[in-house]
């Protein structure tokens, strides 16, 4: 009897579930979801991978398929190679594939994503990316510069899930100069896609020969005005039923009452996103700001201390940064996420127009979970934090201890 069907597509992110199908010989078709015309309406998500198993089994996520597949392996040793032989092994196979499967990722998605112009560009963001990716290299350098494998002595499930995670950034956005500075990690990547375990999966991958980067668009030339042909004499216009109503106008945000302002809240945003914070955009900010036509204020979430894991504090800035689109051309700043999971916190600097932060900010249904501070740059210790909330190199300081940033979104 069948034991299912794996629908992927030709991502990395597929590889690990497709190599135990494929060495130790499962009964599971491998389907691809863009020819299957029935992964749709069973999977509405439409997310790779997903499985459908015996008796209508639905999975989905890489990490439960995997698990789920590995279990069928019919030779017990090689189910305990792959997931641990005691629950310490079996946790550590956890730590390392968990590990990959988010911030190994997210980190490498998002600039390859940027570069390709999936998503908009953030300096800023893709940036941090990079810092996040130096530093989960350095842990995964730390632990192999004196084992063979992450998880136990032989290639586990965590070792798997790890390199088709890394086999991602490395095929596109890690290139030769960056390789270099991770020997010890090269040398476990190498070691693992060469096992026979991934051979099928991994037949055809490349390491980028150079890394992806970004490429500015090439700016649109304007189009000439087209002479204007002679117009034909207008008809009078026939008058309008007397019941028939103009349409409606649409009411106007009520921070355009204050008209333009100097200050070119679009020139910084292009800054920001496209400059060294620190160096080159900050002080080109604090050079063209005009505190009569701007405030800016400090926002904190009120109930830090019902948040949990970090990556869902940062899911929740940026439901509150979406359901605030109706006022983002009057508004620009950003919300971190400091500490660690179960012990985190919500704050940030946020420029608005006009001197009130309650127009800008009441369009989003959850604007009062958050508490607001009028800062005055004016003042060095408030002028810092804001400095310190627009660049994300520096700890948050709460209660007088300092709590490293770990996440956090630009409202743009």
């Amino acid at each position: 009897m069948s034991q299912g069907t794996l629908y992927i597509n030709r991502s990395p992110r597929n590889f690990t579930a497709e190599a135990l199908i494929s060495h130790f010989k499962l009964d599971v078709k491998i389907a691809d979801l863009e020819q299957s015309s029935e992964f749709a309406s069973l999977f509405p998500l439409k997310q790779a991978p997903a499985f459908l198993g015996p008796k209508g089994l639905k999975l989905t996520e890489a990490l439960a398929i995997q698990f789920y597949l590995a279990n069928q392996v019919a030779d017990e040793k090689e189910k305990a190679r792959l997931l641990g032989s005691d629950v310490i092994e079996k946790s550590q196979v956890l730590r390392w594939a968990s590990l990959a499967n988010s911030d190994v990722m997210y980190n490498i998605a998002r600039p390859f994503l940027s570069f390709k112009g999936l998503i908009p560009y953030n300096k800023k963001e893709v940036d941090a990316c990079f810092v996040k990716i130096d530093h989960i290299a350095a842990i995964f350098d730390a632990r192999l510069r004196d084992y063979t494998f992450v998880a136990t002595e032989n290639i586990s499930l965590g070792d798997l899930h790890a390199a088709s995670s890394w086999a991602f950034g490395l095929a596109t956005i890690l290139g030769p100069e960056w390789r270099a500075k991770h020997p010890h990690l090269m040398r476990w990547f190498n070691t693992v896609a060469a096992s026979p375990i991934v051979k099928t999966p991994f037949a055809e991958f490349k390491l980028a020969d150079k890394a992806l980067t970004y490429t500015p668009p090439k700016k649109q030339k304007a189009e000439k005005p087209k002479a204007e042909k002679p117009k034909a004499e207008k008809k009078k216009e026939e008058a309008k039923p007397a019941d028939e109503a103009a349409p409606a106008k649409k009411p106007k945000h009520p921070l355009e009452a204050l008209g333009k302002s100097t200050f070119v809240l679009d020139d910084w945003k292009r800054k920001y996103s496209n400059d060294d914070t620190r160096p080159v955009a900050l002080p080109w900010f604090w050079e063209h700001y005009n505190p009569e036509e701007y405030s800016i204020w400090k926002v904190g979430y009120k109930y830090n201390d019902e948040l949990t894991l970090t990556f869902m504090s940062n899911n929740l800035v940026g439901g509150f940064f979406n359901r605030l689109s109706a006022s983002t051309k009057y508004m620009f700043g950003c919300l971190v996420v400091y500490g660690e999971n179960n012990n985190n916190g919500i704050v940030g600097a946020v420029m608005v127009r006009g001197q009130d932060f309650a127009p800008a900010f009441d369009v989003a249904p959850d604007w009062e979970s958050y508490e607001y501070t009028k800062l005055d740059p004016t003042k060095e210790e408030d002028k810092e934090f804001v400095n310190n909330m627009w660049a994300w190199d520096k700890p948050v300081v709460v209660d007088g201890e300092a709590k490293e940033i770990v996440d956090g979104k630009v409202l743009k």
